[in-house]
């Protein structure tokens, strides 16, 4: 008999946004792919295609291509596509939760290596959408993040009406802050699955 845990994360299917950085072989989020085998992972756009629009798209098709429920599961600059995405979507009601881990301060600098601020701003993404999302959401933060001080990330997620989590001194949550397999991942993608969306049965 499958366990409480392996039944909820079969009750929707996974779709897992990858940040500007596309998909990489380490992070965790690729792990996660792996260990479902049944998840769904956004196209690489290329990182040096920085168009919102077309990244917004992307997700779009991707959801209009799974049937029934799903979570999404987006990291760093795929928590703001998923901001921009839910203001248009009309797939709101399938989605039962997004888990929203690290989300960059994109109306900030970003360190050295990252998009400039102009190239940002030239590619759609600010300014950063500040509507509550239209189904459940919570929000992973980093007492350490570069990419985001955390009473600004605090601030986003309160404008995105998501619940939060501190995960402590996790740096960006990727390869280059030692992970790496991230398994509380998994936990938190069986807690939204249990969520009741709000928004089910008013639309399709």
């Amino acid at each position: 008999m499958p366990s409480k845990t392996e039944f909820h994360m079969k009750t929707s299917t996974v779709l897992i946004v990858p940040g500007l950085r596309d998909q990489v072989a380490d992070h965790w989020q690729t792990l996660l792919a792996k260990r479902l085998p049944e998840a769904h992972t956004v196209p690489p756009m290329g990182r040096e295609n920085l168009d919102c629009s077309l990244r917004v798209a992307a997700i779009e098709r991707a959801v209009a291509e799974i049937d029934g429920p799903l979570v999404l599961v987006a990291h760093s600059g795929g928590c703001v596509m998923l901001a921009h995405w839910a203001l248009t979507t009309a797939h709101a009601a399938r989605i039962k939760g997004a888990l929203l881990a690290c989300p960059p301060d994109f109306e900030r600098p970003m360190p050295d290596g990252y998009p400039t601020l102009a190239s940002i701003q030239a590619s759609g993404w600010l300014p950063v959408p500040r509507q509550r999302l239209p189904f459940p959401s919570l929000v992973a933060t980093s007492q350490n993040d570069p990419l985001g001080e955390l009473s600004r990330v605090l601030e986003l997620a309160r404008a995105w009406g998501s619940d939060t989590i501190d995960l402590g001194h996790v740096g960006h949550l990727n390869p280059a802050s030692g992970y790496g397999p991230w398994p509380m991942a998994e936990q938190l993608i069986t807690r939204l699955n249990a969520t009741p969306n709000p928004s089910q049965g008013t639309s399709r």
